[in-house]
């Protein structure tokens, strides 16, 4: 990685960091630092905003929804120390893009692979939805650590409402994108205006706990989904859209 660019991540990470954009979510996370889960009471939480994390040459970007309260917000990494992660980072094991199946703190030795995971919100809200007004305010991040991850190739969207940005913020960049409604396992190949990049779009529901609970999202299902994100990558495959599921979070 050139200085220049090791440079910009550093000023990114710092002003996600210390952002105070928005009153509610600030208070949110600060609150739940302090208060804590009786489970974690030993813990120093992180309560401030999460930035991105993984390998800055990757070529597949994982976009969640916001921190958890007592996942991210505790630990200070994506998907860090709750069942969200636990989900997400078995089955990135399984598809060889981490060296390890479990996210328990920032130096549990968890390395990605060609794979950088953010979200489209970096305080944890309450109840889990982040408001409109949040989200806008805070993709101008998402939209910087992208501009960044010059080599990426595939966006894996884990949620309805990370599925809209991305399609927005594909759309931002030049990218030709027709109206998509989400959908499980949904795969659109985007080419750029103006070049000859193509970007492939896939989508996953967010392996959430309602999800996983419910039956939503299973094990076999993310597999699939990141199946697909490995065959992009490693034989060029160039697939359209494919209708999976209908429509969730």
């Amino acid at each position: 990685m050139c200085e220049e660019s090791s440079s910009e991540w550093q000023q990114l990470v710092a002003e996600i960091v210390q952002c105070h954009r928005c009153p509610r979510l600030v208070n949110w996370r600060e609150r739940v630092a302090r208060e804590k889960r009786p489970a974690y009471k030993d813990w120093a939480y992180w309560g401030r905003p999460v930035p991105g994390f993984g390998d800055r040459q990757a070529r597949l970007l994982i976009v969640g929804l916001a921190p958890g309260a007592h996942g991210s917000n505790r630990t200070g990494r994506m998907f860090t120390g709750d069942s969200s992660g636990d989900t997400l980072y078995a089955a990135l094991y399984r598809a060889g893009f981490t060296n390890q199946p479990y996210a328990t703190h920032r130096d549990d030795g968890l390395t990605l692979h060609d794979t950088f995971i953010t979200a489209i919100v970096r305080c944890a809200p309450p109840a889990n939805r982040p408001m409109r007004d949040e989200i806008v305010a805070c993709v101008p991040f998402l939209a910087r650590e992208w501009q960044l991850l010059a080599r990426i190739r595939v966006v894996l969207a884990l949620g309805q409402l990370a599925f809209v940005a991305c399609c927005r913020l594909l759309q931002q960049e030049g990218y030709a994108l027709p109206r998509l409604s989400f959908r499980h396992a949904l795969h659109h190949s985007a080419r750029h205006n103006h070049t000859d990049r193509t970007i492939h779009l896939l989508a996953s529901y967010h392996p959430s706990r309602q999800n996983t609970q419910t039956g939503r999202l299973s094990p076999q299902m993310l597999d699939a989904v990141l199946h697909q994100a490995r065959a992009v990558l490693d034989n060029g495959q160039a697939v359209g859209e494919t209708q999976g599921s209908d429509m969730g979070q």
